[in-house]
């Protein structure tokens, strides 16, 4: 047996759902009270956030330059004390002889 509503079909779709919402929504929207300075609060709040928020970004843009730099340092401190082949003088430039391009 299946159950069936005794109201019928009559004003039972989505616009009396609809409606019924509506209604609801405005007597809750109704019934809400702001404080007069409640914008002022809540634009003071979301302003002590932004600021708090590229405060925390400069510092972490300052630590990973600072990172970046030192380990760029202690690299280059790890170079090797010998010139290397790229500073020798063997070679055709010790012999006065400057290559160019070739024609």
């Amino acid at each position: 047996m299946t159950y069936r509503d005794a109201t019928g079909s009559r004003g039972t779709g989505p616009d009396r759902t609809e409606r019924e919402l509506r209604e609801a929504l405005a007597a809750l929207a109704d019934g809400v009270q702001t404080p007069p300075d409640a914008y002022r609060t809540a634009r003071g709040e979301w302003l002590r956030r932004e600021r708090r928020r590229r405060l925390v970004l400069a510092v972490l843009v300052m630590v990973v330059f600072a990172l970046a730099t030192l380990i760029g340092l202690w690299v280059l401190n790890q170079a090797p004390a010998d010139p290397g082949v790229i500073f020798s003088d063997t070679g055709s430039a010790a012999s006065g002889a400057v290559p160019g391009p070739n024609p």
